[in-house]
């Protein structure tokens, strides 16, 4: 069986300000989400899973859906803030989404096989996905053994600006032994990387250190593992408006607690995405160098 692709795009529309403002950085309009359709569908994945907000699906389905069908096949789900489980109910004071894992649990009665998990707007290059399917096509049938792109954090910076990285732990068998988000990411006037710690202290990092993007590998007994974990979480942060539950939490208590392991696959791919405005340009730059070197046609679809 295939692999699935779940891509999280709830926050999609308030982020740029509805769908009609989906930004087209290709030469044809193509967005970013489109480059990870194409380079998905070229690696071997067979399904891709949306989760959306429902006030925004009859737009997501004129304007993102119909340019995919006869590619691959697609389905929709829906992150709400009332999605919680039994005996839980919406502060009506929270305006703010649960986060990515939350998005995440919404995947579940739509997908039963191994899975990737990408964002919508991060540009994730094409030899990602090929490590990324490869790998969930030897986790059919297994449970229990997850997977994580690791990129090179030289790879992953701004030009405008400092960004925030999860960065990765390995241990001698080459999986992930903790992320830990690094708020502040840069690099310096001497081409240095570094990173502000918990003291304001700008710290040393190495080009080459792992860092996570936010595309995992699962199988389907995580949804379980994270309902579990959500329910702990909801528990624990009653009084805070602003609590999100994150991937990397729920993988962090799993590697902790020793239930599961998480390989943590290289890639020379680089990231991009527009993480100021000022990246925008450099962005339409990069794409358009990609299709001078072949690697994409200009025209997607």
């Amino acid at each position: 069986m295939k692999p699935t692709l779940f891509v999280l795009a709830a926050g999609m529309g308030s982020r740029y300000g509805g769908l009609k403002q989906l930004d087209g950085l290709g030469p044809n309009g193509e967005t970013i989400m489109d480059y990870s359709i194409y380079d998905a569908i070229r690696s071997g994945f067979g399904k891709v899973v949306f989760v959306i907000r429902r006030s925004f699906e009859q737009d997501f389905r004129d304007k993102i859906i119909k340019k995919y069908q006869g590619q691959i096949a697609v389905e929709l789900v829906f992150q709400e803030l009332d999605h919680l489980p039994k005996g839980f109910v919406v502060n009506p004071e929270r305006s703010k989404p649960w986060g990515t894992n939350h998005a995440v649990m919404m995947g579940k009665d739509v997908i039963k096989e191994p899975f990737a998990v990408i964002n919508a707007d991060d540009f994730y290059g094409r030899e990602s996905f090929k490590v990324l399917a490869d790998y969930l096509l030897t986790m059919q049938g297994k449970q229990n053994d997850y997977c994580m792109i690791g990129y090179r954090v030289g790879n992953t910076l701004s030009e405008s600006g400092s960004v925030a990285r999860g960065v990765c732990e390995k241990d001698d068998k080459g999986c992930l032994s903790s992320v830990v988000e690094r708020t502040f990411v840069v690099r310096d006037s001497d081409g240095q990387i570094k990173y502000k710690d918990y003291k304001e202290t700008m710290q040393p990092l190495e080009e080459n250190t792992p860092v996570s993007m936010n595309m995992w590998g699962f199988t389907p007994e995580y949804f379980q593992y994270s309902e579990n974990d959500f329910s702990i979480f909801l528990e624990e942060n009653k009084e805070n408006l602003k609590a999100e539950f994150f991937i990397p939490l729920v993988v962090n208590n799993l590697i902790v607690s020793k239930k599961v392991t998480v390989k943590v696959l290289d890639t020379s791919s680089k990231w991009f995405g527009v993480t100021y405005a000022e990246d925008r340009e450099g962005v339409v730059q990069k794409i358009h160098a990609l299709i001078e070197a072949g690697e994409y046609p200009a025209k997607l679809w």
